[in-house]
């Protein structure tokens, strides 16, 4: 019942946003909308407006739509004429600028993606957080794939030019070079020396298959482990380093001459101290300053900083962060889906409805945010699958304004009759495909289940 109720919530804002983008903008250009619908077949609810808009919940929810006045209603069914008003059969859809047209189609799409920027928004500043750092973990580093030299402790800063700021960056960095024999670009920051320096990683048929993509930080060809950052996130204000003069955002380079490459080295290096007074350098706006600490005694008896590494983000923090991450992600949708299509990735990983409530049930287990995490998540897929040039999608429908642009005149009704039936049936195929694969994975969960 869990996993009904959290997928048509899901669901039910997913397309209440997307259609709204729609309706939205209709509206702003005056054009009269119809009905505006959360779910498809037959209407089981339904209350019109003061401007005669039908908002209505239908049978199947599985998305939605919004019906707009257009000239191709009207020819299909003269009669209906008589049930506007001349103000309205004045501004038909197809009357309008080729721009406004165009801003109907795309505000669908960014509905979503404001959305998610939102909810990044409302995530990244509810929670304190903590900076991730990814450090070279193996031994010193040098192979023939390898174009030079890397050391033990070195960090991970990019991956063919792209900063990696946390681990499902990382991650996503990782898959987009998916099915590549080639070379990748790493570029690494020497930890004694705070220099940037770039390798070349030669990778032969790399992530070839789905069980790779699953976790594709175990096949990388050298060994990188994420570690919180040593930078002071936070401090206690009668803390024996807040009172010494230890300020937020201090990097922590060395306690009584031993090197800080982690956080986690910190709380190690103290408990293994017999000495109450430490010696803190820390690095500040390029400056490095040491600090003799008369540290603080924990209730088991080992001395303390009274420092943490997590900190609060501000709102133009979160904010600058959701707009990324809702960028990087929309990118790496449009990439794994083209990787999809050539092979490199593996459609096993594709959901369909079946899926994604399984997948909401348990988010919605897990708690608010997690559920909030995955309505972003998917609400970022929604608008670019809507963006793709199927006739059918926005996408499609702004593809074909392009080509009304370039020509000077819209495709003839055959032309576009066939393009819609087309995409309808690329959507169609791509549902069942998608379903059939939520159905092997939950038979393959029961046949496990029996073992």
């Amino acid at each position: 019942m869990i996993t009904i109720i959290a997928f048509l919530i899901l669901l039910g804002v997913l397309v209440v946003i997307h259609e709204g983008g729609h309706f939205f903008v209709l509206r702003m250009c005056k054009v009269h909308v119809d009905r505006f619908s959360v779910g498809m077949g037959p209407v089981i609810y339904k209350k019109k407006d003061k401007k005669g808009t039908e908002f209505a919940l239908s049978a199947l929810p599985l998305g939605g739509y919004v019906s707009y006045l257009s000239k191709k209603a009207l020819d299909a069914e003269p009669e209906m004429k008589k049930n506007f008003t001349d103000e309205q059969l004045d501004n038909l859809f197809e009357t309008k600028p080729k721009w406004q047209r165009a801003a109907v189609m795309f505000a669908g799409p960014l509905a979503n993606f404001i959305l998610a920027v939102f909810i990044f928004t409302f995530i990244f500043s509810s929670q304190q957080t903590v900076k991730p750092i990814f450090l070279v973990d193996g031994e010193y580093v040098s192979s023939s794939s390898i174009s030079g030299d890397i050391n033990k402790n070195d960090i991970l800063v990019s991956i063919n030019g792209e900063k990696i700021l946390n681990p499902t960056e990382y991650r996503l960095a990782l898959l987009a070079n998916a099915g590549l024999t080639g070379e990748i670009n790493v570029g690494f920051l020497n930890a004694k020396s705070s220099e940037t320096y770039y390798r070349n990683i030669s990778v032969v048929d790399f992530l070839s298959n789905s069980e790779q993509q699953q976790e594709p930080e175990k096949f990388f060809p050298i060994e990188i482990t994420s570690y919180i950052s040593p930078e002071i996130g936070s401090l206690s204000r009668q803390g024996a380093a807040s009172l010494a003069g230890v300020i937020q955002g201090d990097k922590i380079l060395e306690i009584d001459g031993k090197s800080i490459n982690h956080f986690a080295e910190v709380s190690d290096i103290l408990a293994s101290s017999s000495n109450s007074n430490v010696n803190l350098i820390v690095l500040r706006n390029d400056e490095i300053k040491s600090f003799y600490i008369n540290t603080d005694i924990s209730e088991n008896g080992t001395p303390v900083l009274g420092i943490s590494a997590a900190y609060k983000r501000t709102f133009i923090e979160a904010f600058t962060k959701a707009v990324r991450d809702t960028y990087n992600l929309s990118v790496k949708t449009l990439l794994f889906i083209g990787k999809m299509i050539t092979g490199n990735m593996g459609t096993e990983n594709l959901s369909g409805p079946v899926g994604i409530a399984k997948v909401s049930g348990e988010a919605f287990s897990a708690g608010f945010l997690p559920f909030l995490y995955l309505m972003a998540v998917l609400s970022i897929s929604l608008g670019v699958l809507n963006l793709l040039p199927i006739p059918v999608l926005d996408g499609g429908q702004l593809t074909m304004l392009a080509i009304e642009a370039i020509r000077g005149q819209p495709l003839s009704p055959k032309v576009e009759n066939f393009a819609y039936s087309l995409g309808a049936a690329m959507v169609i195929f791509l549902l069942v495909f998608a379903v059939t694969n939520d159905v092997l994975r939950w038979a393959s969960w029961i046949n496990i289940q029996k073992y």
